[in-house]
């Protein structure tokens, strides 16, 4: 097994299990509820379902401005291009004439 295949199998099997763990927490709040109350944070089923829907709307919206924002400093930051006639131009004069 190649270095890419373990960090790709290492990727899958992170991503398979947060997708478990949100689906778990979004259809029975009540396990991640009894959690927190056991390590000492007090919370509520709505609370749960809020953040859980909340933080990786956030994280997409952020992520989203994150690309925007890039497409945006690219397109500032790179020069244009030369006019077509200029390049044709420059083809015939180093074009050997015949």
């Amino acid at each position: 097994m190649s270095k890419d295949q373990a960090i790709g199998g290492a990727i899958f099997i992170v991503c398979l299990l947060v997708a478990v763990g949100y689906i778990v927490t979004l259809f029975v709040p009540t396990i991640f509820v009894d959690f927190l109350d056991y390590i000492g944070l007090s919370t509520t089923v709505e609370d749960v379902k809020f953040w859980i829907v909340a933080i990786p709307v956030f994280i997409a919206f952020i992520a989203v401005l994150f690309i925007g924002a890039w497409i945006g400093w690219t397109m500032a930051t790179t020069p244009p291009p030369k006019p077509i006639e200029e390049i044709t131009s420059e083809m015939e004069e180093t074009k050997p004439s015949e």
